[in-house]
């Protein structure tokens, strides 16, 4: 089962089919122009249509250019958003404008990612593609693409783009923000005294999430398919008010002649800080047994019911203390002598070598050779995968044969094992990322505001 996002698109302005939202000027991702810009940008722009459009540059922002035909896309996408929010926004002279401002910031972020020369991690855009092709209930990334290209050609391709877009922005502007924004551990020692402390805690979740997807695109959708979404519903939140309901009969009995299959289930325990932001501070509001109300999103209708609730006080994480002997593959060491080098020192260590010995005098890794190959207590997802699969299945007191990694080739050996308690770890965290939430939009705003005062912009009439 998967989580959906309940994603809030109220006054917001979103330009792809991802949901990328620059927000509008009520959110601090969107800086207002000046005024006379801002008159500018209406004047030129007023009731902007695709009938009335003829396609040329609506302005020019340093060395690229905006096209009209951008401006109207974004201002129908905007459009359809929102009524899918259920916050319909006309197509006024200010909406253009504050698009256009959207778009220009868009530009900017998107010149400033070349010039860094940051791109999007692979990995994390088949995920996104794969989550929506199982949104739209495919089962896999090219029956998406296959769909998307049968109903026009190039369709996937642009949606793929508009997606590393969108992951390359966030990247920039994590790191813009990062820089930023300064949290001590004072400020922390101040917020974990506050009462906003409280929702620091280590609760964990039961819940069932259950969506009624919609049958076609919202903005397609008539009176009566969103009617009977809601119905379908409003039925399932009534069923699973029962107490000890059978969850997968209720949502079966829910379905009955609804076309489309309805989404999720028992999600099973999460604490309240794994979930994102929209569901934990939904969830954690309910009590046990209770359901929300119908929670309407761009994607269908979410029924959430808390199932249960288990209190902790203590949190406790594995710990493995761990040696390594590190043989880099590099310029000067090919994979096959690295590999020759790490097997004979394995050899060596099978006729009885000391193992720290061993890695003082041959390993690569300047930060622990010198401590013997010493690594201190290592926590899961510190390691990369091959060398924490190893170290998981490595006997204390015992070492393992040699693996390769993309540092080189390793032997490790397991020291000693523990259960750590990391609970006071775990809330100093909390409240720096609870401090970082709070100041990041303000640190966004400035930043953008300085992106674009650094700018050539010119609105064209």
């Amino acid at each position: 089962m998967r989580f959906f996002s309940l994603r809030q698109t109220s006054r917001a302005v979103l330009l792809s089919m991802a949901g990328l939202t620059l927000t509008l000027s009520a959110n601090a991702a969107t800086v207002k122009p000046a005024a006379a810009q801002a008159s500018a940008a209406q004047s030129s722009v007023d009731r902007l249509t695709p009938a009335n459009s003829t396609d040329g540059i609506i302005a020019l922002v340093n060395e690229n250019a905006i096209l009209k035909s951008e401006l109207v896309d974004a201002i129908e996408q905007t459009q359809a958003r929102a009524k899918a929010a259920g916050e319909p926004i006309a197509n006024s002279a200010q909406l253009q404008s504050e698009v256009l401002n959207a778009l220009i910031l868009r530009e900017l972020q998107l010149s400033m990612v070349k010039r860094a020369g940051l791109s999007a991690d692979e990995a994390e855009i088949n995920q996104r593609l794969g989550q929506i092709a199982q949104a739209e209930g495919l089962n896999s990334i090219a029956a998406l693409q296959q769909r998307l290209d049968a109903a026009q050609p190039g369709s996937y391709a642009n949606l793929r783009a508009k997606l590393i877009e969108e992951a390359s922005i966030q990247a920039l502007q994590q790191r813009q923000i990062t820089r930023r924004v300064r949290i001590s551990e004072q400020d922390i020692d101040a917020f974990l005294a506050s009462p906003e402390a409280k929702r620091l805690n280590q609760s964990e979740y039961q819940t069932i999430h259950v969506r009624v997807p919609y049958i076609d695109d919202y903005s397609r959708l008539s009176a009566a398919q969103r009617e009977e979404a809601l119905k379908v519903a409003q039925a399932l939140r009534t069923r699973l008010l029962e107490p000890n309901v059978n969850v997968a009969e209720a949502v079966a009995a829910s379905q009955g002649s609804y076309p489309i299959p309805l989404q999720g289930g028992d999600m099973g325990f999460h604490k309240a800080a794994s979930l994102p932001t929209e569901l934990s501070s939904k969830i954690t509001k309910l009590d046990v047994g209770t359901v929300s109300e119908p929670l309407l999103t761009p994607e269908g209708i979410d029924i959430i019911k808390l199932a249960d609730k288990k209190a902790s006080n203590t949190m406790l994480i594995p710990q493995w203390h761990t040696r390594h002997i590190l043989v880099k593959v590099d310029d000067l060491q090919t994979d096959a002598l690295a590999e020759q080098k790490i097997n004979d020192l394995y050899e060596q260590l099978r006729g009885g070598a000391d193992f720290a010995s061993l890695a003082s005098t041959y390993s690569d890794d300047p930060g622990s050779a010198g401590r013997g190959g010493d690594l201190d207590w290592v926590s899961e997802e510190d390691m990369v995968g091959p060398f924490e699969a190893t170290m998981k299945n490595t006997a204390v007191g015992d070492y393992s044969a040699p693996f390769k990694t993309q540092f080189g080739w390793h032997i490790l050996k397991v020291d000693g094992k523990r259960d750590q308690d990391i609970s006071e770890q775990y809330r100093r965290n909390m409240a720096r990322q609870a401090l970082y939430q709070r100041l990041a939009p303000q640190a966004q705003e400035d930043w953008l505001q300085e992106l674009r005062a650094g700018a050539y912009i010119q609105i064209l009439g």
